[in-house]
């Protein structure tokens, strides 16, 4: 079953890291254990010389988020990589993380999803003894 890691990479490096461990997906055939790897980002408009520019800003500088079947080969592919200082977490489980603003401030949940495009990740939080699923914005959760 597949989930989100966490990667710890040098800040600044995280392009050259998604670019090389994509192309050591491709080659070594772990495209079906290793689905998608990103780095989240957001747009943020500034106004320099009179001019509005909208551009794009890490939202978590030095980290990439892999989804995958996590196994030895994969794990072992993904550290391998220069750049990558290892995995964000305890043990094998999908990152943690905490809802900091809105209706469920303070409840903690799995990162399920990430939609990149929006801004946005899925995250599962225990609501009455119950996992529930809750769509939020980047800004609106933390690490644990």
């Amino acid at each position: 079953m597949k989930h989100w890691y966490v990667v710890h990479t040098q800040t600044g490096l995280e392009d050259k890291v998604k670019t090389s461990l994509e192309s050591k997906i491709s080659s070594s055939g772990l495209g079906e254990q290793i689905v998608k790897v990103i780095i989240p980002t957001e747009q943020v408009s500034e106004i320099r010389s009179g001019k509005k520019k909208i551009s794009q800003r890490k939202f978590f500088p030095g980290y990439l988020l892999v989804e995958m079947d996590l196994n030895e080969q994969a794990y072992f592919l993904i550290k391998a990589i220069p750049g990558v200082t290892g995995f964000i977490g305890p043990g094998k489980k999908p990152e943690q993380v905490r809802v900091t603003d809105g209706p469920f401030v303070n409840f903690n949940g799995t990162v399920e999803e990430i939609h990149p495009e929006k801004g946005k990740v899925k995250v599962s939080v225990s609501i009455f003894g119950r996992a529930t699923p809750v769509e939020l914005e980047y800004w609106q959760v933390e690490k644990v």
